[in-house]
């Protein structure tokens, strides 16, 4: 009961939203039964309930994928909005990320990684979309980093993303999936733990090979930490279609710390 003459402290409401998070290497649509089945990977995608996919070793029209665009399709399987980052052309076509999102993207960007010559060239794939329930704009950012024994490229590219990404302001809201090649607390994994926070760092579960999984190289990592909070963590448990497994993320962002 409010009396007359007192004050009263109204609280501002803190905004939330919650949305879940998918990476994963595809393998260019082949599973390790040899078969090219993109309507059973679209199932696994469809059945995790995701908000934001990274995709990994996706195909656009190569040989090898029989000339199928394969981003696309996904995107038409799971009914999400596709989009496409080539990081190199491909046996008549192109290879390199994809993302898929449920909410509206309202901008893209592609940044060109450095490499080695001789090397896979490699990119990063961003799309700028709302958060759920009136948040706040999110970068998501997905990406494949060089998979050589010699890290040399591997920290290259990840000193490339962190100034990339730096730019948009400390305080900008994001989140960096894919697979980075690097187990963690590898010299790659200190340069990205610089700007952002690893979502299952107290687990950090294994998603590689995906018969037998024995080493973390697929991550969820958000920035700023003060503003997120981990909901979920799976490493979801299939081993045919694709030699990774996928690393599902629920992650709720807070307006306040």
């Amino acid at each position: 009961m409010l009396l007359i003459g007192a004050t009263a402290c109204i609280q501002p409401e803190i905004q939330t939203s919650r949305l879940k998070v998918l990476s994963y290497n595809i393998h260019h649509g082949e599973g390790t039964d040899g078969q090219f089945d993109l309507e059973r990977l679209a199932a696994l995608i469809r059945a995790q309930d995701a908000d934001l996919v990274a995709l990994q070793e996706v195909d656009q029209g190569t040989e090898r994928a029989s000339g199928r665009l394969q981003a696309m399709e996904l995107g038409r399987l799971t009914n999400m909005q596709a989009v496409f980052g080539k990081a190199m052309d491909y046996q008549g076509g192109a290879y390199g990320e994809a993302i898929l999102s449920r909410l509206p993207i309202l901008e893209t960007a592609l940044q060109p990684l450095p490499h080695s010559a001789g090397a896979e060239p490699r990119a990063a794939l961003a799309v700028l979309v709302q958060l759920p329930d009136t948040g706040p704009d999110l970068w998501f950012v997905a990406t494949h980093l060089d998979h050589l024994p010699d890290d040399t490229d591997r920290l290259a590219q990840a000193e490339e993303i962190r100034r990339w990404l730096v730019r948009q302001g400390p305080d900008a809201p994001m989140i960096l999936a894919g697979d980075l090649n690097a187990v963690p607390g590898s010299a790659p994994m200190q340069i990205f733990e610089q700007d952002w926070q690893m979502a299952d760092e107290a687990f950090q579960r294994p998603t590689f090979p995906s018969d037998q999984p024995k080493l973390k190289i697929d991550y969820v990592l958000f920035r700023p930490d003060t503003h997120w909070r981990v909901t979920e963590i799976e490493v979801v448990g299939e081993s045919v279609a694709s030699d990774h497994r996928p690393l599902l993320v629920g992650l709720e962002f807070s307006g306040q710390p």
